[in-house]
């Protein structure tokens, strides 16, 4: 493992804000509206409820988040990347440490506003710690390894994962709260879809008369190859090139930008990727 003192100390910063801010949520929107989260905080607070309502007996969380993380963490070190691994495995103790240090704070009994606004600061917080290279532990490790290293799309697995908590959370101590945590759910995702965007995918269409230079812009920037399409301007009825590429979303930009300064004639059409079968570079954890 390669240490850059001051990205790692940014790094860190970051990845202990995001652990102040998950513990904050979990004692302040997931607790006081008994909510169940997806991924090994939704199942550590499951288990912790259901020994205080059936056993009188008060389990840490500390303990059951970390034991549940054994096995996704042992995943991040073997497949995904250790210094990913490491980090992530920070956010994870802070964060187990925290929540049973912090004590509840009520802002609103109102189960609507927590479910939304508890879920929105859940995806607030798992972006933050994505975009410096870790992740909040449990099922993501999983989901990356499924969808970096196998290719297979994880998103099914990680919801019935879920689908499974809320389900036995339902049973066990009522459907009202298991329904909300839904919503907390849906609310979190779409934070995290529009915060992060590692993983989502543009066409581009970028209609030139410099297309091999371009094309040499795109993989310096993304890695990505091109290819450059035949074709003629319906108006000029002249010969034009057309190059065509699939780039990550946050890689865009500064594509696009470079294509003008080669060339400011440049006609670029950009598209969202659905779907993607064959080889697609990315940039592996460290």
């Amino acid at each position: 493992m390669k240490f850059d003192l001051k990205q790692d100390a940014k790094r860190l910063v970051v990845i202990c804000l995001a652990s102040v801010l998950m513990a904050v949520n979990i004692k302040t929107f997931v607790r006081t509206g008994d909510l169940y989260p997806g991924g090994a905080t939704g199942l550590t607070v499951l288990i912790q409820t259901i020994f205080e309502r059936f056993f009188s007996i008060t389990v840490p969380y500390t303990a059951i988040n970390l034991l549940l993380n054994a096995f996704p963490v042992y995943i991040g070190f073997r497949f995904i990347g250790k210094k990913f691994t490491l980090y992530s495995c920070v956010m994870i103790v802070i964060t187990s440490v925290l929540t049973d240090i912090i004590p509840v704070h009520v802002i609103t009994y109102d189960i609507l506003l927590i479910s939304i606004f508890g879920g929105m600061l859940n995806g607030l917080v798992i972006s933050m710690c994505l975009m410096v290279g870790a992740t909040s532990g449990g099922t993501d490790f999983i989901s990356i390894y499924l969808s970096e290293k196998k290719g297979v799309d994880s998103w099914n697995l990680i919801l019935g994962l879920n689908v499974v908590i809320i389900s036995i959370a339902g049973a066990l101590f009522g459907w009202d709260k298991a329904l909300y945590s839904i919503i907390y759910q849906y609310a979190s995702t779409q934070v995290l879809h529009a915060l992060y965007t590692r993983y989502q995918k543009r066409t581009l269409f970028i209609v030139t008369k410099k297309p091999e230079e371009i094309c040499d812009e795109i993989y310096a920037i993304t890695n990505h190859g091109a290819t450059i399409l035949e074709g003629k301007g319906s108006y000029e009825h002249c010969e034009r090139n057309v190059v065509y590429s699939i780039v990550s979303k946050d890689e865009v930009k500064q594509v696009l930008r470079r294509a003008r300064e080669i060339d400011q004639d440049a006609f670029a059409n950009e598209m969202k990727t659905e779907g993607l079968a064959g080889r697609f570079y990315q940039k592996p954890n460290d």
